[in-house]
């Protein structure tokens, strides 16, 4: 039979578990919606993945669309423009990726990239700058015509963002 002395431990040690437990599902009563507020909200969840119509881009042209609340360029190269990437040494480029690495085989004329700097999320302007690509006017940064940084700040090429084609004319991004 067990002492007085015995049965106040045992309670103490059931009260500090008790407490403990109920203590433990408070935090994480609390932690859940602070932890599920930083999830995408829907209208995000919604723009996940866009369908273009890429037979709308002339040759030689690009267009702005936007993609996750981001500016996506996509660009109708020329062979000319091909080309020009294509000559680039990898040696020469600060964060160096063939031209070949950043476009889908088969789909070499179409460029696709998210339209902000790497520097500080400028949008570039197209065909500018020294190299024929884009040019970030805020701070200066130059891309060339496969979205590579060849001068300025920028300490990164722009993002290609993930995307197929579904069809010979319909890219989907995303």
């Amino acid at each position: 039979m067990a002492t007085a002395s015995e049965t106040k431990a045992t309670r103490r040690d059931f009260l500090y578990i008790a407490t403990g437990a109920v203590g433990a599902v408070g935090v994480a009563g609390a932690a859940w919606p602070l932890i599920s507020q930083l999830n995408p909200s829907a209208s995000v969840l919604a723009l996940a993945s866009i369908r273009f119509d890429v037979s709308t881009v002339p040759e030689g042209s690009s267009v702005t669309i936007l993609w996750r609340g981001l500016p996506v360029f996509v660009r109708h190269r020329t062979p000319e423009e091909i080309e020009a990437a294509r000559a680039v040494p990898l040696s020469e480029l600060r964060d160096p990726e063939g031209d070949e690495e950043r476009v889908l085989e088969g789909h070499e004329e179409w460029l696709i990239m998210v339209a902000n700097c790497t520097h500080l999320g400028c949008v570039p302007v197209g065909e500018s700058g020294d190299f024929g690509g884009w040019f970030c006017p805020c701070h200066g940064s130059q891309f060339d015509t496969a979205g590579r940084i060849r001068r300025g700040p920028a300490p990164t090429n722009l993002v290609v963002p993930p995307y197929e084609f579904v069809s010979d004319t319909i890219v989907e991004i995303g």
